[in-house]
């Protein structure tokens, strides 16, 4: 009789296992540590919000209202939508803090999932995670340099390789309208190249149309006019004193006067990073400043500048260059009788800060040592009969392959084993 079928994880969703999900925990920690050196301080925010939340800050018209949000009706007749993103709840947790009434300034960053409905391909599926910073209270340009910097010295702690950071303006409300109007105005005279979402975009929202990725719009779009050359004198001033700041610190980039971030709340400063070795889908993440957005949310006129990584990216762009940590020690018990005294020694050794695998006894000594060296143990403490009849344990050095083995005494706090253990790595890692 044949059982049921498996159920498989839903499309677009999937498990992170273990080789891919330790490395995203040392680049979140690698971020953590970066993020505190800045002042950043850890903001845990809920998945699920009101719709309104999203619709109000990411903007009608945008594909991800549209087109890609995951929305639900709750029992209370509540429409509610797995976050999309996390700068809408940042803005969010921060009024309802009572933060934004007093115009304070704050820094948040996060970690967590994020959920759209869309195409699933390499490093993008509809359940991603993302990596952030939210700063409100300052509007300088100081400010955005400052993040800038640190954002492309996190990429290069974690190696990732060839990244490009692309730097526009996409001014405020005293030039935006304006440039506004006359792109609307080039591409209604373009529309019969345009697809039907650019016949709906340029209803709504005619800056959407410069963000599709069709390649007849793109073709049809080539010579629209962009925001760098319809900036108002102190927009032009504010992305020329953020230039100039980079400039001083060594950071590279490139102007591009095309880039237009996919929800509407950005102002001004905007700009996206890229990395080699991801293919067609190569960007990392994005960000900018977005001042009007907690006033737009019913707070303050704060001003605001952040930006998100993709984990799933990051992940693939500096998987080659982040080390995993191995254990340091495998605690073989050879015979039923050694499991006690084997978690005790494993116990102590992980009080000293040291990785240590625990194998169940019952099994062949081939069986256990197979377990140990598949998953990368350094060594292995055998504890057998005689081991536990002597008081000591014998080592076996599983790195080089050979039966080199030392007895040691299982000492109420092991510290000769620590100190064998630390040797012996300080050996290969000099080797």
């Amino acid at each position: 009789m044949g059982g049921q079928a498996s159920v498989a994880a839903v499309k677009g969703f999937r498990d992170v296992l273990p080789n891919e999900s330790r490395l995203w925990r040392q680049l979140e920690a690698t971020a953590a540590e970066v993020f505190a050196r800045h002042d950043f301080q850890p903001v845990v925010l809920p998945v699920v919000e009101r719709s309104e939340l999203f619709a109000r800050s990411l903007g009608e018209g945008t594909d991800v209202v549209d087109k890609e949000m995951y929305t639900f009706e709750d029992r209370d007749g509540t429409m509610l939508t797995l976050r999309p993103e996390a700068t809408a709840s940042t803005v969010r947790a921060y009024m309802e803090s009572g933060l934004g009434a007093r115009g304070q300034a704050a820094r948040f960053w996060y970690a967590g999932p994020m959920f759209r409905r869309e195409r699933p391909q390499r490093g993008r599926y509809r359940q991603f995670h993302q990596l952030g910073v939210e700063a409100f209270g300052q509007n300088e340009p100081i400010v955005d340099a400052e993040i800038l910097v640190m954002l492309m010295g996190l990429l290069d702690r974690v190696e990732v390789r060839d990244v490009r950071l692309d730097l526009g303006s996409l001014g405020d409300d005293a030039c935006r309208p304006a440039y506004r109007e006359r792109l609307a105005v080039f591409a209604r005279s373009r529309r019969d190249a345009l697809c039907g979402d650019c016949h709906r975009r340029l209803e709504h929202n005619p800056l959407r149309v410069l963000d599709c990725k069709v390649p007849t719009c793109r073709s049809a779009l080539h010579d629209a006019p962009v925001m760098l050359d319809h900036l108002c004198a102190p927009c032009r001033e504010h992305f020329d004193a953020v230039r100039d700041l980079l400039e001083r610190e060594g950071v590279r980039y490139a102007l591009a006067p095309r880039l237009v971030r996919g929800l509407d709340y950005y102002t001004r400063t905007a700009f996206e990073i890229t990395a080699g070795g991801l293919g067609a889908q190569d960007a990392v993440g994005g960000g900018g400043r977005y001042d009007g957005l907690v006033a737009a949310l019913g707070g303050p006129n704060v001003p605001a500048f952040g930006f998100a990584l993709g984990m799933e990216r990051l992940a693939l762009a500096a998987g080659a260059n982040v080390h995993e940590t191995l254990p340091a020690m495998a605690i073989l018990p050879l015979v039923a009788e050694a499991a006690g005294p084997a978690l005790s020694v494993a116990t102590r050794l992980r009080a000293a800060g040291l990785t240590v695998v625990l194998e169940p006894p019952g099994r062949s000594l081939k069986a256990l040592l197979r377990s140990a060296n598949r998953r990368q143990a350094r060594a292995a403490l055998l504890l057998g009969g005689d081991e536990l009849a002597a008081g000591r344990g014998t080592v076996r050095d599983l790195v080089r392959g050979i039966d080199h083995r030392l007895a040691l005494p299982l000492d109420a706090d092991a510290e000769e084993l620590v100190r064998w253990v630390r040797e012996h790595d300080a050996r290969e890692n000099a080797g």
